[in-house]
């Protein structure tokens, strides 16, 4: 791939969560369209927000049924506030040069390690470990969301989020019908997975737009069949030869919300199997959305994330320069890759996560908070493998026997053995006359 253009350098534009001051140099940038504040409850000593009910005082949730706010306890609903707007692609360049140097200025808050803040609710308090943003008080369930990571100007800001649309109830059914379908799983783990920490959660990702312009060198092979002779039963026997021929052409290639999973310490093989992510649904970000979910930030940011959605770009870029030089085979010997245009947004997907501790050993399981697809991990039961063994092979010995059984009952009769008697019959002597 070729070396990235570099651009010139503009300070990205942060977006401040509804309701709230625009905070940090973040420069110029479109004016943000006034909107009603939403609901939130700010707590300034400890940067966090809540969302109490208007009606009872109890705590707002984000529903994915309505796609609207609910109070879990006397059943109001509130509508969310934030405008359903599109996300705008932030070109990757000038957006990571901007943010180095404000980084290079300020620290940023702090998203690893245990940050501890203190519930307004019952005064208990409540730890935020790692990259989490928002996640419930483990003494009165209130759900409290730290207010200062994702506004902040050593941070890339949140552009979107999908809102989650399985719920709590459709989530478990098709875990229950996921793990019902893993024959081999121990019986025990199949009980399990209904008492192991069942969770909503927002991921950070980061999805890549571009637009690319490649040039190549190589050789196409066309094959053809050469006669060398002639069997036993004098049919003719070819050889497959191939001529190459020299080739140089150009590809030019687009990828738009390319998806990147932004979190460490999750399963990447299984979300990347949650894929394909609707992220053209994705509308501007409110902390509204995340009310009652767990959140977490991004642990590697843009630029740190690239590299994963660089392999996949250079792979399609690869197989399309195949597809343009054509003929039965392609060899390339140089290809130099432009980049006219490179961007990301920082959206958050929705997963609702099942964690099983089996043996001493977790498991979990993914759902799309979209979709609805399952990817996850399971124990084997060695009990079962062999029980399941051994049936096969049972069934493999009858079937042979039988095989063995009905042929004999097919096989001509013989003679019993002994000297063979014969009767002969003399011939009447020819009388001449």
């Amino acid at each position: 791939m070729g070396a990235m253009p570099q651009p010139m350098v503009v300070a990205p534009v942060f977006v401040p969560a509804v309701g709230e001051p625009e905070q940090g140099a973040g420069g110029p940038g479109p004016q943000a369209q006034p909107v009603a504040p939403d609901r939130a409850m700010l707590h300034g000593t400890e940067m966090t927000r809540t969302y109490p009910c208007s009606a009872c005082g109890a705590q707002l949730v984000f529903d994915p049924a309505g796609q609207d706010l609910l109070c879990p306890s006397c059943g109001n609903r509130s509508p969310v506030t934030a405008p359903n707007v599109p996300v705008q692609a932030r070109e990757l360049g000038p957006a990571m040069a901007a943010l180095r140097e404000l980084q290079g200025q300020a620290a940023g808050p702090r998203v690893t390690g245990e940050w501890e803040v203190k519930c307004q609710n019952c005064g208990g308090t409540t730890g935020f470990n790692g990259s989490l943003t928002a996640t419930r008080c483990p003494y009165c369930a209130t759900p409290i969301q730290r207010d200062d990571v994702h506004n902040a100007p050593a941070r890339l800001p949140v552009d979107g989020v999908v809102p989650f649309l399985v719920g709590e109830k459709q989530a478990r059914e098709l875990v229950e019908k996921w793990v019902s379908k893993r024959w081999f799983a121990p019986s025990n783990f199949r009980k399990y997975r209904r008492i192991g920490a069942f969770s909503s959660l927002y991921t950070a990702y980061f999805t890549y737009d571009a637009d690319t312009a490649s040039w190549y060198q190589g050789e196409r092979g066309d094959d053809y069949q050469v006669r060398v002779g002639t069997d036993e039963d004098g049919d003719p026997i070819y050889e497959t030869h191939t001529r190459w021929h020299s080739v140089a052409g150009e590809v030019g290639n687009e990828f738009a919300d390319l998806p990147v999973l932004a979190n460490e310490n999750l399963n990447r093989d299984r979300i990347r199997s949650l894929e394909p992510w609707p992220v053209e649904q994705a509308r501007a970000y409110s902390p509204e959305f995340v009310a009652g979910h767990l959140c977490r930030t991004y642990d590697k940011d843009a630029e740190e994330s690239f590299p994963e959605a660089q392999q996949r770009i250079e792979s399609a870029i690869e197989s399309s320069v195949r597809a343009d030089i054509g003929g039965d085979h392609q060899r390339i010997h140089e290809l130099n890759t432009n980049w006219n245009w490179l961007a990301y947004k920082h959206v958050l997907l929705p997963i609702w996560l099942l964690t099983v501790v089996y043996m001493d050993k977790t498991y979990q399981v993914y759902i799309n908070g979209l979709t609805g697809q399952v990817s996850g991990d399971r124990p084997w039961s060695k009990a079962k493998i062999i029980a399941a063994i051994v049936a096969v092979l049972a069934v493999i010995v009858a079937v042979v026997v039988a095989f063995a059984v009905a042929r004999g009952h097919h096989t001509p009769s013989r003679h019993p053995s002994g000297p063979s008697h014969s009767t002969v019959v003399p011939t009447r002597p020819t009388t001449h006359r």
